[in-house]
């Protein structure tokens, strides 16, 4: 976690550094660095620490190093309730604002991020989604104003494949298995499907995916399914109220000792979380 939080901060200040020293001489001593807030809505839980984390590192900047290259960082905050519509209406009303514009939009949610895509590179606004957004973004040469340098949904999803492999022995013994993937059914959720399927025919196990409706308040027919499906490994991909569960059907899957959150690892939210089947406790 500690590599992460300084691979994050180095590909924000390297983002912000190219920024200020294009722009310093116009910038009138400031520049604008709009935060697209997630404090209210089923994912709170998650978006609180993380724009508190945007907000103190702007500050930290300020306090410590002046800015970057003798520029101040100003910033405001807009709520979008991890709703699209909110987020653009966010977007579009602070584009504008500060003595150049905004400098780069800091985005740290998978379906607000992509929603911004087109609209950033026809007004060629760096978006900076660190691990989040569609994977192919990674793809400069096609995504030219999209940074989500360090993971992707898709590296995630190899990551916790390989960790499987491990546990079973070797990337060979997974054939024959049974998975299923449980999953948040927004863009965060589908994200890994093409990459998952595809390694399901690579290693010969087979995967079932069975999506939990958002905000994920009622699980319960989808945990029955599971239950039906009795399979050698459940991967969770949830975050905020969906992570959250109280349906009892979940906890029948137990997660191996220190490792109840997975590869991956983000705030309060649990987004890859490995579930070992246990198929006596399900019956």
């Amino acid at each position: 976690m500690r590599l992460q939080r300084l691979w994050w901060g180095g590909l924000v200040a390297a983002v912000l550094v190219g920024l200020v020293g294009v722009t310093a001489v116009a910038a009138a001593g400031e520049q604008f660095i709009p935060v697209l807030a997630v404090r209210e809505g089923a994912v709170r839980s998650l978006g609180i620490p993380i724009t508190n984390g945007i907000i103190d590192y702007l500050t930290l900047l300020n306090e410590r190093d002046g800015g970057i290259n003798g520029v101040k960082l100003i910033w405001e905050e807009c709520e979008t309730v991890y709703d699209v519509d909110r987020a653009v209406e966010c977007y579009e009303r602070l584009k504008g604002k500060g003595p150049t514009g905004a400098a780069v939009f800091p985005v740290s949610y998978t379906p607000l991020l992509n929603a911004l895509i087109a609209r950033a590179t026809h007004d060629q606004i760096p978006l900076l989604g660190v691990g989040v957004g569609r994977s192919d973004a990674a793809d400069g040469r096609v995504f030219p104003y999209v940074f989500n340098g360090l993971s992707t949904w898709w590296s995630v999803n190899t990551a916790t494949i390989r960790f499987l492999g491990q546990r079973v022995g070797g990337m060979a013994q997974l054939k024959g298995l049974k998975m299923v993937y449980v999953y948040q059914d927004n863009e965060t959720g589908r994200e890994p499907i093409p990459i998952l399927d595809a390694q399901a025919t690579q290693y010969g196990f087979t995967v079932q995916h069975l999506a939990v409706p958002w905000p994920g308040l009622d699980q319960k027919a989808t945990w029955l399914r599971v239950k039906v499906a009795q399979p050698d490994w459940v991967l969770l991909r949830a975050q905020g109220a969906t992570a959250r569960s109280p349906d009892p059907r979940r906890h029948r899957f137990r997660a191996p000792r220190g490792l109840e959150r997975g590869p991956a690892r983000r705030g309060a939210g649990r987004l890859a979380q490995i579930l070992r089947g246990n198929r006596q406790a399900a019956r």
